[in-house]
């Protein structure tokens, strides 16, 4: 898992190519005033998917995971937190979409959660579990764009 910002000084020459492209990606466009939708970079290999979500409690939001892509979640407006902790077999699956590559689980362990405020981004591998769109004080509208990235291209 990777969590910085459209904002940081981060030293990203260790982060893969296609992560640091699509940072560059993620800073140079409007994603506020941008109609919600998907957008296909290099058609189902890396696309964006622009939309809004409302956030709501722990128990309301499923934590998940991919087995096929990694997902690079920006958020562009309000706040959230996003839960994060390792893929372990011990975890049940609740449900599996696999023409979304979408893995629920019933309840994971030893969570973590990051506060996302506007410009913040965190990748998520195929060995992160992760909970998106957890409400931080109250339930509110987000902006989320989620690039989806095929792992073959790591």
């Amino acid at each position: 898992m990777i969590f910085t910002s459209i904002y940081s000084n981060d030293d990203q020459k260790a982060y893969p190519g296609v992560i640091r492209k699509m940072i560059e990606y993620l800073k140079a466009n409007d994603f506020v005033n941008m109609d919600p939708g998907v957008y296909e970079l290099q058609g189902k290999d890396l696309y964006v998917q622009v939309f809004d979500a409302e956030t709501g409690s722990v128990e309301e939001k499923k934590p998940e995971s991919h087995k096929e892509y990694l997902d690079i979640q920006f958020l562009a407006s309000g706040e959230e937190k996003l839960g994060f902790t390792p893929y372990s077999e011990k975890y049940e699956v609740d449900e599996y979409i696999e023409e979304r590559d979408l893995i629920f689980y019933k309840s994971v362990e030893n969570e973590g959660f990051i506060h996302a405020v506007p410009g913040c981004i965190s990748v998520f591998f195929p060995c992160d579990i992760h909970r998106p769109a957890v409400a931080v004080k109250a339930p509110m509208t987000v902006r989320k764009v989620v690039i989806k990235v095929r792992t073959t291209l790591i």
